[in-house]
């Protein structure tokens, strides 16, 4: 291959490169915003709070369910957000084990059911991972499963901003 067609090829994929940067960047800017980590006992700025569209709670963080705090759950519901299931415990990769939690993922339903006075419809497992075996509980019970993608297309927001990247860059793509 002459050397002139190479620089057209990496100047093809440099232009393509760029165009689904460009592509993702826009569809990231008008997808809903969200917000994990939202519970009673996480630190959460209003303003973060107020610019999600989707606010994804944990049920049970610290052994301390929301459930036992009604002020908390009527001042979320009041907000008009989506909700959304994020775990139960929240805890290190808890749903990307070999065993079935079929229990932890039921007992999570039933205090968000007992906060917020419906069932939740979206479970996002905490960071991302989940096992097939728990993936297909969450199918089974009718749950809509976010993962890796969900959060590759939105902005998510983390309310002590300990995610992977800050809010502050994730504000700015």
């Amino acid at each position: 291959m002459e050397k002139r067609s190479k620089i057209l090829i990496i100047l093809l994929v440099l232009v393509l490169i760029v165009m689904i940067e460009a592509n993702l960047f826009f569809v990231r800017g008008l997808s809903p915003k969200e917000l994990d980590d939202v519970h009673p006992d996480i630190p959460c700025t209003r303003q973060l709070i107020k610019q999600a569209d989707v606010l994804w709670i944990i049920p049970k963080y610290n052994g301390n369910s929301i459930a036992d705090n009604k002020t908390w759950c009527e001042e979320i519901k009041s907000k008009k957000k989506t909700l959304g299931l994020h775990g139960l415990y929240h805890t290190y990769e808890e749903f990307n084990t070999n065993e079935s939690k079929v229990y932890d993922i039921i007992e999570a339903i039933e205090i968000f059911e007992e906060c917020f006075g419906e069932k939740p419809t979206m479970f996002k497992p905490p960071q991302l991972k989940i096992s097939p075996e728990n993936k297909k509980i969450i199918e089974d019970l009718n749950m809509t499963l976010k993962t890796t993608f969900n959060s590759v297309v939105h902005k998510v927001y983390h309310c002590n901003d300990s995610g992977a990247l800050s809010n502050e860059f994730i504000s700015a793509f």
